[in-house]
Order: structure tokens, then C-alpha cells, then sequence
């Protein structure tokens, strides 16, 4: 008979491999959306001869590295990119059902996740926020906020409108100040999507850790190679980055500022 301790090993396994698969999906997502190409049909190819992907060449992480990052076809190598996506939403995946269990509040918050993977390297890879994600995304999370996670619906809806405007405001000042634009509306969007789920108390430490996260990695980036500040980096990995902290760390970060005034 397993213990409580074998069984919920279990389970965490079991949550890695359904992360990785998802993060597989996510890759797919990652890809075809800023092609605005379908991410139902055709199945999985390679990127150089287009050959499809047999279903044991497409497992998350395990055929990456059985092929040794290669195309069993033409041999052309594969993005270590994709194994580092399906890792990360394999231990994310973990990570929220220690915190929650397999219960509503894991699956939406797992979705959240999914949603700002797919934004982080999309935006990395493109500069964009694709309205596609972050549109429906606004209404389903204020939803999922309300119904799910409990949050009050006024709170939702103030962080959804204050998270914003904040970011709306910030860029109209920037662009009457420096002539030229500095905010994208993909930021926008994400940030009042990111509000919405967690409402406006969330929203101070999303900013900061994002500011702060998104300043050492540009002035590194600045640093090394010697480009210009206006084209270092993407805000978007930040915010999400920072959105993704606030699910484990933030509430308490949040409610200790908060006692302190």
C-alpha cells in the first residue's frame, strides 16, 4: 500500500509530464501565431524540410535529446529553445499544483502561465503582444478571477482598469516627451490582463519586480552589446515574469507593504 508521500510523488509526476505536454502545444502557439497560421492543422514539422514529426520524435523534452537536437530527416539541429519551454512549463505545472492540488484554481492559474509563455517568447522573438492572447484573455481571467479564485469583481475590475491605465498613461506622457513611442499596446493589454486576475493590489508588485527585473537586463544587455536603450529588450518577458513571482510570492509581499502604511 503507497503512502501519502509516494502518492502525492505520484501525482507531482504526473503533473510534470501533462506541463510538458502542454508546453509542447505552447511551442506550437510560440511559432504559428505571429504567422497567423493555423495551430490545429497541419500537425508538428520540422522548421528546415518540413517533413512531419513522427509521434516518437515528438515527445516533450525526451526526443529532443534521444535525437540529440537534431532532425531525424534532413538533420538539420532544433532550437534548444523548445526542450527550455517544455521544461519550464513542466516545473511550472509542479509548482502550481504543490501550491493549489489538482483543483479549478490550479487549471486557471496553469492557463494564466501558459498564456504568458506563449507572450514571453513571442514578444522576445518578435516585439509583439498578439491581441489574440491578450483580448479574450482580459474577459476570461476577470471570469476566472471572480468565479474561481474568489477575488471580489470590483478588485478585478479596478485591476483591470488601473492595470491599464497605468501603463496607457505612461505612454502617452513618454511619447509628449520624447517624441516618439516607448509603451506598446501589447503591454497595455497584458498588464490590464494580468490585473484582471489577480485584481489592483497586485499591481505595485508586478511593476516594481518588472521595472527592477527589466532594468538589469537592460542595461546588461546595453553593456555586452553595445546597443541602444530604446531597442535593448522587450517589456513583455517582464511583466510576465513578474506576474508568474506574484502567484507564489507576491500576496505576502503585497500584504506586508501594505501593514506597513
Amino acid at each position: 500500500m503507497k503512502t501519502d508521500g509516494e502518492f502525492f510523488m505520484i501525482v507531482e509526476s504526473f503533473a510534470f509530464v501533462f506541463g510538458a505536454a502542454i508546453g509542447s502545444f505552447l511551442n506550437v502557439c510560440i511559432y504559428r501565431i505571429p504567422l497567423k497560421v493555423s495551430i490545429i492543422s497541419p500537425g508538428s514539422r520540422c522548421p528546415a524540410c518540413q517533413h512531419p514529426l513522427r509521434l516518437y520524435d515528438n515527445l516533450p523534452i525526451v526526443s529532443y535529446l534521444w535525437l540529440k537536437g537534431k532532425c531525424r530527416d534532413c538533420g538539420a539541429k532544433i532550437s534548444w529553445r523548445y526542450s527550455v519551454v517544455e521544461l519550464l512549463t513542466a516545473v511550472l505545472a509542479v509548482m502550481l499544483f504543490i501550491k493549489f492540488g489538482f483543483t479549478l484554481k490550479f487549471l486557471a492559474h496553469f492557463l494564466f502561465v501558459s498564456a504568458l509563455l506563449v507572450v514571453t517568447f513571442i514578444d522576445l522573438d518578435h516585439q509583439i503582444i498578439p491581441d489574440v492572447i491578450t483580448l479574450p484573455g482580459i474577459p476570461l481571467f476577470f471570469l476566472a478571477a471572480v468565479f474561481i479564485c474568489r477575488i471580489h469583481w470590483l478588485e478585478a475590475l479596478l485591476g483591470l482598469l488601473i492595470g491599464g491605465g497605468v501603463l496607457f498613461t505612461i505612454a502617452v506622457l513618454y511619447e509628449l516627451i520624447a517624441k516618439r513611442e516607448g509603451m506598446g499596446g501589447g503591454d497595455i493589454k497584458l498588464l490590464a490582463m494580468i490585473g484582471a486576475f489577480f485584481g489592483w493590489k497586485s499591481l505595485l508588485f508586478v511593476l516594481l519586480c518588472s521595472s527592477l527585473l527589466g532594468a538589469i537586463v537592460g542595461l546588461t544587455t546595453i553593456l555586452i552589446k553595445k546597443q541602444n536603450m530604446r531597442y535593448a529588450v522587450p517589456f513583455g518577458p517582464f511583466l510576465s515574469a513578474a506576474a508568474i513571482a506574484y502567484i507564489f510570492w507576491g500576496d505576502g509581499v503585497t500584504k506586508i507593504f501594505l501593514m506597513s502604511y
